[in-house]
């Protein structure tokens, strides 16, 4: 049975205007709760030694006793607390566990996760850990898969992700997002591919097609982690791009069904939404996960 990992019991005590875009995680689980075709189970806590694997022993340290700088909290955008130092470590966890189940069930799903804007040595744009990158290097560990492909498919480019694993060629980093978007400078990732503010459902379907299948074929991954940001929809207050819900619901069985034709275990994560109606990123995300579900039924 394919399985689901949530995080969204680990409330974080945040000023009014960070509780929008935490409360989508509690919704989709009360959304997903509701399909019946799953196993949901609580995110297990990254160790340090997985955490390690792609951030600095020192970076690790203050995050996990509090003593980051103020110039490094407010870069991250959260106010440090002991849950919201737990909450990372478990939503990467979430990552690692979804890519381990996925190597047994061929799919799995993290509820939360897509944290692709944490460095080595720092957190910023609400991410504290690169669960991806920390992911991925675990499975390589502990599990022998030689070759991981990242597929970043939220609106903002992974810089993150791009800065850890540069020059690691047993990891693809491929990103799709907005060219005049957040980050304002760009990491170099194995692919950048830049689209256009007002990018519409054909555009946008025509580059993943004509990019996702060349990379499988070259690189030859034995395992993808896949960020399923809502954030390209044309609704979003922070995306710039046009893509209808329908379109982000096909982008999603094009990238999932392309991993299972291709015999390649995929860990799917929601990453960014900010739509003005959280009911809009929770349907967005809701749809990608029943997706993953109708794919690898």
């Amino acid at each position: 049975m394919l399985r689901a990992y949530y995080t969204d019991h680990f409330v974080l005590p945040l000023p009014e205007g960070h509780r929008f875009p935490m409360r989508k995680y509690a919704l989709l689980r009360e959304a997903v709760q509701t399909l019946a075709l799953h196993a949901l189970h609580e995110a297990p806590a990254a160790r340090d030694d997985e955490l390690l694997l792609a951030h600095d022993s020192a970076y690790v340290e203050k995050m996990s006793n509090g003593t980051l700088s103020a110039q490094e909290i407010r870069v991250i955008g959260f106010p440090w607390s002991p849950q919201m130092a737990e909450r990372a470590r478990r939503s990467t966890g979430a990552t690692i566990a979804a890519m381990k189940s996925a190597l047994d069930q061929r799919a799995a799903v993290n509820l939360a996760g897509g944290t692709h804007h944490a460095f080595r040595d720092h957190g910023e744009g609400f991410c504290c850990y690169n669960d991806a990158a920390v992911a991925a290097r675990v499975v390589q560990r502990d599990h022998h898969i030689q070759r991981v492909l990242i597929c970043d498919l939220d609106v903002h480019q992974g810089n993150g992700t791009a800065s850890i694993l540069n020059g690691d060629e047993s990891i693809f980093t491929f990103s799709m997002h907005g060219e005049r978007n957040y980050p304002i400078h760009k990491e170099k990732s194995t692919l950048d591919i830049e689209l256009p503010d007002g990018c519409d459902d054909d555009a946008y379907l025509q580059a993943l097609r004509a990019h996702l299948p060349q990379i499988i074929l070259r690189f030859k991954p034995a395992a993808m982690i896949y960020l399923a940001g809502a954030d390209p929809f044309e609704g979003d207050r922070l995306g710039r791009l046009k893509l209808s819900k329908a379109g982000l619901k096909t982008r999603d069985e094009f990238v999932l069904q392309t991993a299972r034709d291709n015999r390649i275990p995929i860990a799917v994560t929601m990453a960014g939404g900010y739509a003005h109606d959280v009911a809009d990123i929770v349907d967005i995300h809701f749809n990608t996960v029943r997706t993953v579900f109708e794919v690898f039924a």
